[in-house]
């Protein structure tokens, strides 16, 4: 049999995904059932706990394929979006609604009951989610449930940002999340992921993912250029300029710019080099 990253495998030795039959070992083969995420962010944990590792997180709107519930709260899921396998808090699923028609292009935004901003908020929903729109009436896209969001808070589906780096910046000062990707909190994978997302670029998840996946490696001669990405491992930063990165670290315990040659310096002397360069 192939080896398979579990990361990204709906795969364990009682239960796999039925594609995945003939190709990995498992007791058993499930063919899945589509349900989409309807809490405003949802974790993915690497096992069935509040207590457990948060491995990533997925955002309202998202479809993830259910392979189990284990009747104690939780499911074992796979997003739609990364490909990334965990377990979800059952309660923040639901039946799939109306296709998303349009996404959250602002750092975050609330969504009101109704068309007016003096309105208590209903909930509070960050760059990246995905909403079903069913009409527009003045400042106020609705949605298909009845919430309304500032028009200007939100674009279709297809819209690009035209500078991915620039979207990263919008982080700064978000506080550092271990498998967070959203604006109230992520990390360095999550940062690229979630600018890279909103320039419609496919990203993978994790850094090493990332690594091996996007754009064309370059020499380690420093001589970097706006958008390069920086790899370490288990670490990830986007050049601003030929002088400055930005990344969310847990040195800053945030999303925070920093001079290149300070973060190549600290972070050796912390025991890790440099490995890649890449351009888009």
């Amino acid at each position: 049999m192939s080896a398979f990253d579990p990361r990204v495998t709906a795969a364990r030795p009682d239960l796999a995904a039925k594609h995945l039959e003939g190709k990995v070992q498992a007791a058993r083969f499930a063919e899945g059932t589509l349900r989409e995420v309807i809490a405003p962010q949802a974790p993915v944990r690497h096992a069935p706990s509040h207590e457990a590792p948060l491995d990533t997180e997925a955002l309202k709107g998202e479809r993830v394929t259910v392979y189990e519930d284990n009747g104690e709260g939780w499911s074992w899921v796979q997003l739609s979006g990364d490909g990334y396998v965990g377990w979800m808090p059952s309660s923040a699923l639901g039946a799939p609604g109306p296709a998303p028609t349009d996404k959250v292009t602002a750092l975050r935004t609330l969504a009101f009951p109704g068309p007016s901003i003096k309105l208590p908020p209903v909930e509070a929903l960050s760059l990246g989610v995905t909403v079903a729109i069913a009409k527009r009436e003045s400042d106020f896209a609705i949605t298909s449930a009845g919430y309304y969001f500032p028009a200007k808070h939100v674009a279709p589906l297809g819209a690009k940002e035209p500078d991915f780096v620039s979207v990263a910046e919008r982080f700064i000062g978000v506080p550092y999340l271990w498998g967070g990707k959203t604006s109230f909190g992520l990390d360095c994978s999550g940062l690229v992921q979630a600018a890279l997302t909103a320039a419609g670029i496919t990203c993978p998840r994790d850094s090493d993912m990332q690594e091996k996946a996007l754009g064309a490696a370059l020499p380690l001669d420093g001589k970097f250029q706006r958008g390069d990405l920086l790899f370490w491992p288990g670490h990830v930063a986007i050049a601003r300029d030929a002088d400055t990165i930005v990344h969310a670290n847990a040195f800053a315990m945030a999303t925070a710019v920093e001079p290149i040659k300070d973060a190549l310096a600290r972070i050796e002397k912390a025991g890790s080099k440099l490995r890649t360069v890449k351009r888009l």
